[in-house]
């Protein structure tokens, strides 16, 4: 299973950390999507930004 992750808000002035894992999923500027596996790891990644973006089911 695969969930797709879209970022809806701005990484400008967020923090470093926050920033990081963004991008580590691939995300670099809004709109940006991608299809990640569903597991523990990416999970974790989500919840830490959360706030920046948005998670449908695949």
């Amino acid at each position: 299973m695969s969930i797709k992750v879209t970022l809806v808000k701005s990484l400008n002035g967020r923090n470093d950390k926050h920033i990081a894992t963004a991008h580590s999923l691939g995300l670099r500027k809004i709109d940006d999507s991608t299809i990640q596996p569903d597991n523990a790891a990416t999970q974790g990644k989500v919840a830490q930004i959360s706030y920046l973006v948005k998670v449908e089911n695949v």
